[in-house]
């Protein structure tokens, strides 16, 4: 039983064989290094950086559900590029607004 799921998985259109496996298992290197960038200070991440990284995500994701073959380790590694791209944005957008309200003069 094991071996036929190997062999099916080995010889699926979306397989190690081809490019659209390979393509998406290299992708999840973006995803790691957004990751690895948790710790990095809200203040040196970036807006352009992150909102690519998220419509790249949301948008790819989609296209994965709708191609011949369905390619699910494309889907997967584009749900964690939007996620982690929603996060970082989450942090970004926390981080400067938290600074703005602390940096407004008060009014004596």
């Amino acid at each position: 039983m094991a071996a036929s799921k190997i062999q099916a998985f080995w010889n699926h259109p979306a397989g190690p064989k081809t490019i659209h496996f390979w393509a998406p298992t290299f992708k999840w290197g973006i995803s790691i290094a957004n990751v690895a960038d948790f710790t990095k200070p809200p203040e040196k991440l970036s807006y352009p950086q992150q909102i690519a990284v998220t419509f790249t995500g949301l948008i790819w994701s989609r296209y994965s559900t709708v191609i011949t073959p369905k390619n699910w380790n494309l889907f997967s590694v584009n749900v964690a590029m939007a996620g982690t791209g929603l996060y970082q944005l989450y942090r970004k957008v926390s981080h400067d607004y938290s600074s703005e309200a602390q940096e407004l003069p008060a009014n004596e």
